[in-house]
C-alpha cells in the first residue's frame, strides 16, 4: 500500500519538480541575458546573489535523502516534504516573474537555441544515462546555472559561427555604401544623450542613421547596418558601449569611423574593466581608429580627455567642447528656468549664440555643446541650430521631468554614475521647494562601490531634504553613512523594500512649495 501511494506522491512531486524547474529556468535565462550571455558575469552574478535561489539547497537536500534512503516510511515523509516544498518554490519563482522583474527575458533566437540545447541533453541524459525523469528534473532544478553555462559552452561554436555571418553581411553593406560617414560615440556616461541630440540637430540637413536605444554593443551595431542602413543614408551616429577591455577597438576595426566623439570618461563597469587606466585606453580606442587628419571631439571638462588629448595633437583635429574650462565650443551664462535651460554657446573663432532647450543639469548642457560643436563642424551654419536646441527631447530616464500636479519627478532612473549622481543631486538643489531624493545607490564600481557611495551621501546631504533609500543595504548604507556623517537629520533618511513604498513615502512628505522627487537609478533584476 505504501508502495502504491509513494507512486503516486512520486509523480505528483515530479509534476511539480517540472513546473518549478520550468519557472526557474525561465528566471535564469533572464539573468543569463541581462548579464550578456557571458559565462564568467553570470556565474559571478549567481555567486554574489545566492541569496535569491537559496531554497533550492534545500532541495537538494530533500532530493538526495530522497534518493539514498530507501525506507519506505521515510520515502513517503520525504515525498510529502517535498511536494510542499515545490509549491512554496514555484509561488517565489512566480513572484520574481509577475512581480520584481523589470526587464523581461526577450525569446531571441539566441535563447531559442540555448533552450532545445538544454531540452536535449535533459533528453539524452535521461535515455542514456539513467531513465527517471523524476532524477534528471531534480537535477536540472538545483545545478540550473551550472547547465546554463554548460549548454552555453557546448552553442558556442554555433553562435560564433552565426555571429561571423551577420559581421560579414553588416561589412559587405557598408562596403557597398561609401557615401556613409560613420562618427563613433563612446563615453562612460552620456553617448546615448549625445547620439540623440546630434541626430536632432543634423536630421534637417542630413539623411541620418543612429543605432536604436542602447543597442551600443558589436552585435547591436551589426544589426543597426543589416537592418536599418539605406543607401540614402549621409552619416551613421554610431554608439560605442564597452563593458570589456578591447570592446570599442573590435567595433572600430570591423566599422572604423570617419570621426569620433568621447563624451565623459570617469569609473564605470570596475568589476570588469579593474582600474580606471583601463576604462580610459578602452574609449580612446574611438580616437586611436579616427584616421589622420579627421576630428576627434573631447569634452574639455573631463580630466581624462584633457590629459589625454596632447597625443592626438597634430595627427588628428581636436574639437573641444565645454563648460567649465571654456576650451573650443564653450557655454557660459548658464540659466536654469521653469521651461529648462538658457545658455550662451561660443565657438572658437569668437562667434556666439544665445540657446534655449527643454533639457535640465549641467551634464545636458556639456552633451549639447558637443552636439553643437560636431553640427557646426559638419558645415550647419551656429544660428541655424537654433531651432533644432529648442526641439531637443528629453532622453527617457535622464534627468527627465515629468509633471504630476503639485509633484515634478525628475527622472533619472536610467543608469548612476559617481558624476551622474553628484550633478543630478546638484541639479535637484537649484529647484525651490521640498527635494526629495529617492535611490537604491550605484552598482559595478568594484571595491571602490563602498567609497563612491559614501561620497554620494555627502553630495545628498548637502542638496537634498530627504533622501529616500530603496532595496539592499549593501548599496544603500554607505549613502546613509556619508548623509549622517555631513551632518543630514537622521529622522530625514529612510529606507524601503521597493520602489513602490518609498514613492508612496515622497508623496506622503508634506512641505512648503513645490515638490520635486529625483529618482536616481533604477537598478536591473540582476542586481
Amino acid at each position: 500500500m505504501l508502495i502504491t501511494i509513494y507512486q503516486v506522491l512520486e509523480w505528483i512531486e515530479t509534476g511539480l519538480l517540472m513546473v518549478t524547474l520550468f519557472l526557474g529556468l525561465h528566471y535564469n535565462l533572464q539573468m543569463f541575458q541581462q548579464n550578456g550571455y557571458k559565462n564568467g558575469e553570470y556565474f559571478s552574478w549567481g555567486t554574489k546573489n545566492f541569496d535569491r535561489q537559496r531554497f533550492l539547497m534545500p532541495t537538494a537536500v530533500i532530493f538526495l535523502l530522497q534518493y539514498w534512503v530507501k525506507v519506505p516510511v521515510v520515502q513517503l515523509i520525504l515525498a510529502v516534504v517535498m511536494i510542499i516544498w515545490s509549491i512554496a518554490m514555484i509561488m517565489a519563482y512566480s513572484l520574481y516573474w509577475k512581480t520584481e522583474t523589470k526587464k523581461k527575458l526577450v525569446v531571441t533566437a539566441r535563447v531559442k537555441r540555448l533552450i532545445t540545447t538544454l531540452v536535449i541533453i535533459y533528453v539524452v541524459f535521461l535515455l542514456i544515462l539513467y531513465r527517471d525523469p523524476w532524477f534528471w528534473t531534480g537535477f536540472y532544478l538545483f545545478a540550473m546555472q551550472e547547465i546554463i553555462i554548460f549548454c552555453n559552452v557546448i552553442n558556442h561554436p554555433i553562435e560564433a559561427g552565426i555571429n561571423k555571418h551577420y559581421i560579414h553581411d553588416a561589412q559587405r553593406i557598408i562596403r557597398a555604401n561609401p557615401q556613409i560617414k560613420i562618427i563613433g560615440i563612446t563615453g562612460s556616461y552620456g553617448k546615448t544623450s549625445m547620439k540623440y541630440y546630434l541626430n536632432t540637430l543634423l536630421k534637417d540637413y542630413y539623411d541620418v542613421l543612429i543605432t536604436p536605444g542602447n543597442y551600443n554593443t558589436t552585435l547591436g551595431v551589426v544589426r543597426t547596418i543589416r537592418e536599418h542602413l539605406k543607401p540614402s543614408n549621409q552619416i551613421f551616429l554610431c554608439e560605442m558601449g564597452a563593458r570589456h577591455v578591447h570592446d570599442i577597438k573590435e567595433i572600430c576595426d570591423l566599422f572604423p569611423p570617419q570621426e569620433g566623439i568621447i563624451t565623459s570618461i570617469g569609473p564605470q563597469h570596475l568589476e570588469t574593466f579593474h582600474t580606471q587606466e583601463n576604462i580610459v585606453n578602452t574609449k580612446f580606442a574611438l580616437a586611436d581608429a579616427v584616421p589622420y587628419g579627421g576630428r576627434i571631439y573631447l569634452n574639455a571638462d573631463n580630466e581624462f580627455e584633457l590629459k589625454r588629448a596632447s597625443e592626438y595633437t597634430g595627427k588628428r583635429k581636436i574639437v573641444f567642447y565645454s563648460y567649465k574650462t571654456n576650451k573650443g565650443y564653450h557655454a557660459s551664462e548658464v540659466r536654469l528656468t521653469t521651461l529648462g535651460t538658457e545658455f550662451t554657446l561660443t565657438t572658437p573663432n569668437g562667434e556666439t549664440a544665445r540657446f534655449t532647450m527643454r533639457l535640465i543639469g549641467e551634464h545636458n548642457v556639456i552633451n549639447v555643446c558637443g552636439a553643437i560643436a560636431v553640427a557646426v563642424e559638419q558645415g550647419i551654419p551656429l544660428e541655424k541650430l537654433r531651432v533644432p536646441v529648442r526641439r531637443i527631447e528629453p532622453v527617457p530616464h535622464r534627468l527627465q521631468m515629468i509633471q504630476r500636479g503639485e509633484v515634478t519627478i525628475i527622472d533619472d532612473a536610467y543608469n548612476s554614475n559617481p558624476a551622474g549622481s553628484k550633478a543630478a543631486v546638484e541639479t535637484l538643489h537649484m529647484f525651490d521647494g521640498t527635494r526629495i531624493l529617492v535611490t537604491p545607490g550605484m552598482v559595478e564600481l568594484g571595491d571602490k562601490e563602498v567609497d563612491y557611495n559614501y561620497k554620494f551621501g555627502t553630495y545628498a546631504a548637502a542638496n537634498c531634504d530627504y533622501i529616500l533609500l530603496v532595496g539592499r543595504l549593501s548599496h544603500t548604507d554607505p549613502i546613509k553613512k556619508g548623509a549622517l556623517d555631513s551632518g543630514f537629520p537622521e529622522s530625514k533618511v529612510r529606507s524601503f523594500e521597493d520602489l513602490e513604498d518609498a514613492m508612496n513615502c515622497a508623496y506622503g512628505i508634506s512641505g512648503e512649495g513645490h515638490k520635486y522627487i529625483l529618482l536616481e537609478n533604477d537598478l536591473p533584476d540582476a542586481y
